[in-house]
């Protein structure tokens, strides 16, 4: 593949990722806002609970979405996915935006707010899968552990891009206008990125693979589901790990340390930062060294540090709070680095955007969708800030038990690749 090719391969394939992750890492970070905008005056808690139970609800319908978009990628092309994706998500995120609160729409509010979530959820199903399959394929030899943790960067791009977005406007708006209306902003700014990525993804060319003649949703279910299982196994670290530790915990920062909303999302900020280059190294090294080597390390070394590191974070040093994020950057940077070659590389080509899509979103919409809230209920329930801690190592564990099953592809070509090329 040339150089041009790669680069425009990345770059349709990567920049749906961006919004996506943009959008649900701005919900996430603004929270507090959105249950104060969309929700009856109640306790602080109820409120973030009640915005964090919509978040859950977007997620609840990934499995599905993963299943539509899915079978679009692997019936009539990537392409074709790629681009019903990407407009699914623009316009709900815009929409979000200008939406009117509680305050002027009664009970109507939250239920188009959860409407819009939902028709998002379906857009991000089948989004990061889709683009990852896509750009795996196209991987050249040997550089498919790199190029498959470039489309995972996609996401966490997004996600970097949502916190920053956050950390600016609380350094330029006072804290009553960003309750007010500042939180909209972010979401106004996604269909700038939307339109990006529709206008990079109309360049790609693409033919649908080869069909088998039988619908890839139904024959994944029946003859794959031992296969889909380990696929959701291995997510459960990702599901968990990610949402815990770069979006519930900016509002965890806030609410057990009583750092400011402006320094909890510049500390998300820098970690997400430092996480980037660490995925593109430890994707690389699993090309060099096999990817069930890198993954075994990563769950086994968040499941050692998840309570002191939690612990470091527990501090009202806005620096100590940060050296604990960074601890968990090395784990998840190498988990998130990994996990897309080798979900990819498991499954055969005539069902790989059904069965990955359906393996990696059941799993993110079920456990995902809910750590947030799951979270926040504990620490209130017990009373222990650090109760998060054991959820990743539970979590750490599952994916442990689930990496022993896989086997390591890494030196061997995948069986069949979609007969697709850039414009």
């Amino acid at each position: 593949m040339q150089q041009t090719n790669a680069s425009r391969v990345i770059a349709a394939g990567a920049i749906g990722n961006v919004l996506e992750w943009y959008d649900f890492a701005i919900y996430g970070y603004f929270a507090a806002s959105i249950g104060r905008a969309f929700f009856p005056k109640e306790d602080p808690v109820a409120q973030v609970l009640s915005a964090f139970g919509i978040f859950a609800v977007g997620y609840l319908m990934r499995p599905i979405g993963g299943a539509l978009v899915g079978h679009i990628g692997d019936r009539f092309g990537r392409r074709s996915a790629l681009t019903f994706s990407i407009v699914a998500m623009a316009i709900p995120t815009f929409l979000v935006g200008v939406l009117p609160g509680y305050a002027v729409l009664g009970v109507a509010a939250p239920i188009v707010l959860t409407l819009l979530r939902m028709i998002q959820g379906l857009s991000v199903g089948g989004e990061y899968t889709t683009s990852v399959v896509f750009m795996v394929e196209h991987a050249p030899p040997g550089r498919r552990g790199l190029i498959g943790a470039m489309a995972c960067c996609g996401a966490v791009g997004g996600l970097v891009m949502g916190s920053a977005t956050g950390a600016l406007l609380g350094s330029i708006l006072s804290a009553d206008e960003m309750a007010r209306w500042g939180w909209r902003v972010p979401f106004l700014m996604g269909l700038v990125v939307g339109l990006a990525g529709l206008i990079l993804r109309r360049h790609i060319k693409d033919e649908a693979p080869a069909a088998t003649g039988k619908a890839p949703f139904g024959e994944t279910v029946r003859n794959n589901f031992p296969l889909l299982l380990k696929l959701a196994g291995l997510s459960v670290f990702n599901s968990v790990g990610f949402y815990l530790l770069f979006v519930y915990i900016v509002n965890w920062l806030q609410m057990a340390d009583g750092i400011a909303p402006q320094h909890a999302l510049e500390i998300n900020t820098v970690s997400m930062l430092v996480l980037l280059p660490c995925m593109i190294f430890m994707g690389a090294l699993s090309d060099k060294i096999g990817r069930k080597p890198v993954l075994l390390a990563a769950t086994l070394l968040a499941f050692v540090t998840a309570v002191p590191l939690f612990w470091l974070m527990h501090h009202d040093h806005a620096g100590l709070a940060l050296l604990g994020q960074l601890g968990f950057v090395l784990s998840v940077g190498m988990f998130l680095g990994t996990q897309p070659t080798i979900m990819v590389e498991e499954v055969p080509a005539a069902i790989r955007c059904t069965a990955v899509a359906l393996g990696y979103n059941v799993t993110l919409g079920v456990i995902g969708g809910v750590s947030p809230m799951m979270a926040t209920w504990l620490v209130h329930r017990t009373e222990n800030q650090l109760s998060p801690a054991f959820m990743i190592m539970v979590a750490a564990a599952i994916s442990f038990a689930a990496i022993l099953t896989f086997r390591d592809r890494s030196k061997v070509p995948l069986d069949e690749k979609a007969e697709t090329s850039p414009a």
